[in-house]
């Protein structure tokens, strides 16, 4: 029975994506479907960050939704990626991707990247491990003032003559070096990404997904940059400001901020100090943004306040410790049917009473976020499944 279950196993493959979808747009379609052109007798599994990103916002719908607007676009399989791991920077978001697509045995993952120079990417990763003179070149340039990524770019131009500034080259590089510095069995491989993430604009028929969100915010039509069958999904849309009022409580009446994860010495006092100031998020993160604190380390430091995400939590859910299975098509229920003896972590498809820590904080996460959610599917619903193998 073993013999024949690696053989139905070794028959069916899969291919792992990480993505937000925060909102799916054209771009995405496109990277499945390329994935799906280049390997049809692959399925896709999707490790898709929940109501959260990693940038410190909130996803503009609900996870419910976009798992379904996954499935129905392609994906054979949904997981959720944990708060702990999917509202941290680039290589903490990597390593509890990764190591779930490495638990669930897929062959290969295939991400979006700006330069579409897998090599160079693999260069990068292997020197940030590898050389001893990195980490101590990232010390020298911090010291000067500069925030990490920036650090980090100065010190890879002066080792391999390389720079990386692109937000999907630069989590790729995480990518890779998880699974290198972890000896997981997983190839990697790029898509070219055909948009540029930094537009702001609305300039064709593939565009960012924050120049599709500011459109989204302002009520202008993206009619040409989602797919025509999604666009029912977002009648009803979330802002991160929508949480401003929860979020100016809680640093009003927090007595000690620093114990929150990524707020470092300092900015609480200045957090204290500016919060009766501003009227908005915006305006918080601009009244204390430097040179030494980015936008979007500032944004992931207000989102870690709001879901009360300490660093005493964040040591204890440095590891994946479950996977949750958030929907599936035939193709996702058989491979999961012929995996799930060899994994050795809990699978979990519906909510009980006996639950993983991590998971019983994700639901605590959950509820913060329907506080403005009308729409809410109760977590304890059991999983979206859509009949029918994608083609």
């Amino acid at each position: 029975m073993i013999k024949y279950r690696k053989e139905m196993r070794d028959s069916m493959k899969m291919i792992g994506i990480i993505a937000e979808y925060n909102p799916f747009h054209n771009g995405h379609l496109y990277h499945i479907n390329e994935i799906k052109r280049k390997y049809p007798d692959y399925g896709i599994v999707l490790v898709m960050a929940g109501n959260y990103t990693e940038r410190g916002d909130v996803s503009i719908i609900d996870k419910w939704k976009k798992c379904e607007i996954s499935l129905k676009h392609g994906i054979d399989l949904v997981i959720e990626l944990p708060y702990p791991f999917a509202t941290q920077s680039a290589d903490y978001f990597a390593y509890g991707a990764i190591t779930i697509l490495e638990k669930l045995k897929v062959e290969k993952i295939i991400f979006g990247s700006e330069s579409d120079n897998v090599d160079v990417l693999e260069l990068i990763a292997k020197t940030q491990i590898d050389n001893d003179d990195f980490e101590k070149l990232v010390k020298i340039y911090s010291k000067f003032g500069n925030n990490y990524p920036t650090a980090v770019s100065l010190a890879l131009n002066d080792l391999v003559n390389k720079k990386i500034d692109t937000p999907n080259d630069l989590l790729g590089v995480s990518y890779i070096k998880t699974i290198l510095k972890n000896n997981y069995n997983i190839k990697y491989e790029t898509i070219k990404r055909i948009n540029n993430y930094h537009d702001k604009d609305l300039s064709s028929e593939i565009s960012s997904a924050s120049a599709i969100r500011e459109a989204l915010k302002n009520n202008l039509d993206v009619s040409e940059q989602l797919p025509h069958d999604t666009l029912n999904y977002y009648n009803e849309l979330h802002f991160i400001d929508d949480y401003f009022d929860i979020l100016k409580y809680k640093i009003i009446t927090e007595c000690d901020l620093s114990i929150y994860n990524t707020v470092e010495e300092g900015i609480d006092k200045l957090l204290k100090k500016n919060i009766s100031k501003v009227n908005s998020y915006d305006e918080l993160i601009k009244s204390i943004k430097s040179k030494r604190y980015t936008y979007n380390k500032i944004s992931r430091m207000l989102l870690h306040i709001l879901c009360n995400f300490t660093k005493e939590k964040k040591e204890l859910f440095n590891d994946v410790t479950y996977i949750r299975i958030l929907g599936f098509n035939d193709t996702g229920k058989k491979y999961l049917n012929l995996i799930k003896k060899d994994i050795d972590i809990p699978i979990i498809s519906k909510i009980t009473k006996n639950k993983d820590p991590m998971l019983e904080f994700e639901l605590e996460t959950t509820n913060i976020y329907n506080i403005k959610n009308k729409s809410v599917k109760k977590e304890e619903e059991k999983i979206i499944y859509i009949g029918g193998k994608n083609d």
